[in-house]
């Protein structure tokens, strides 16, 4: 089926609705149900999504508020807009929600590592291998310069070398200011391979995407040292929130802990020893228009519980989470009210800073909510109830 050459002057409601259909007398099909508002799509058609012939309603729900402190002290509320089609889910966060703002989350600690991109080059000899190392290391100011060049945007932060074998790997890690900035960063690395392949005789550029970055994979790399914001969130719980909203007791909580994030992980060879991190981000993801694959970066999430004397203390630490306030789907009507609601009340951080922590703060509520659910024998009860 041709679905590209359809007539200039149409709109992109009228280009979708064509495609749509072509595909339904094509395929003998009803897609009916595909069909978009033209108020909802705004330059999707254009911009996020080729041969579009339709949109996916997807429910969103409230959970909130939540009490949070943001890494530079100041203290707000959040409004959590959570994307979903898991019943129970949204009503999981926001007990949580409830939960943790009795005393509020506190982010201890985030590293804008910033976005990163792989550059595989492949020498013709090991002499080769060390020129092109060499080459990187003496002229980090001239290639640094050419990749600062493709964006006003963009500044290189840092930069590693692996080798394997006669490959030699330059790791770019990029600030792309309030862009997620995948594409920034892929452009520049392209303009880097560009010019180490124009100085450096006798070596190739395999691919700008080498893997060691991990982009939208797991790794135990990625899981070790972060990508993008890595930002640590924990909460101190009483032994009366426990037992009032909860329904349950430090000492409970504590034993699922051990069980499942200690042992069962460990048994698992986890990376990333969580209750349910993707859960969370992924449906934040979706709603707020950011790139939902990144989820399973988020999903390298390492939960910890502490039993103190009044109760229990639980930390996340999430390693990866990328994100942005321009660009991609933060654009879209629908998309761009909900991220404009998870981000209403401003914290006077950088806005994709404030993002980042905001996310990490509703991930904690969810893995508390779960985590209470589990040592309460709850959680069957909950889905049989809500997701039935």
């Amino acid at each position: 089926m041709d679905l590209r050459n359809l007539p200039d002057q149409l709109s992109s409601l009228q280009r979708i609705n064509q495609r749509r259909t072509l595909i339904e007398r094509e395929l003998g099909v009803d897609l009916k149900h595909l069909e978009p508002r033209e108020h909802t799509i705004g330059e999707s058609e254009k911009k996020n999504c080729e041969q579009m012939f339709g949109t996916v309603s997807v429910p969103v729900g409230y959970a909130g508020p939540l009490t949070l402190t943001f890494s530079n002290n100041h203290s707000t509320e959040l409004h959590l807009p959570l994307a979903t089609t898991e019943g129970a889910l949204v009503a999981s966060v926001n007990r949580g929600c409830k939960a943790v703002s009795a005393a509020g989350v506190t982010i201890t600690k985030t590293i804008h590592h910033g976005i990163t991109r792989s550059i595989a080059f492949r020498a013709s000899s090991s002499t080769k291998v060390q020129e092109l190392v060499d080459a990187i290391r003496k002229n980090e100011a001239a290639w640094k310069a050419v990749a600062q060049a493709t964006s006003n945007h963009l500044t290189v932060l840092s930069y590693t070398i692996d080798l394997q074998k006669q490959y030699v790997f330059l790791t770019i890690a990029c600030d792309t200011d309030e862009a997620m900035g995948m594409n920034m960063v892929t452009i520049a690395a392209q303009a880097i391979a560009d010019w180490a392949t124009t100085n450096v005789e006798g070596i190739r550029c395999i691919t700008v995407a080498g893997n060691v970055d991990s982009d939208k994979k797991p790794s135990k790399r990625t899981h070790d040292l972060g990508r993008g914001f890595e930002v640590h969130a924990s909460v101190m719980l009483s032994k009366e929130t426990v037992a009032d909203i909860l329904k349950t007791t430090p000492e409970a909580m504590k034993q699922v802990a051990d069980a499942k994030l200690t042992h069962g992980s460990t048994l698992a060879g986890a990376l990333g020893s969580n209750l349910h991190a993707a859960n969370i981000i992924a449906a934040l993801y979706l709603g707020a228009g950011q790139d939902i694959a990144h989820t399973v970066e988020g999903s390298l999430t390492d939960t910890t519980v502490e039993e103190t004397g009044s109760g229990l203390k639980i930390s996340v630490r999430v390693p990866a989470i990328l994100v942005g306030v321009r660009g991609g789907g933060t654009t879209l009507p629908t998309q761009k009210q909900c991220l404009d609601l998870l981000l209403k009340n401003k914290s006077g951080l950088q806005i994709k800073q404030q993002l980042a922590e905001s996310i990490t703060a509703a991930v904690l509520a969810g893995e508390v909510s779960l985590l209470a659910a589990q040592a309460a024998h709850q959680l069957a009860k909950s889905h049989e109830k809500l997701a039935r």
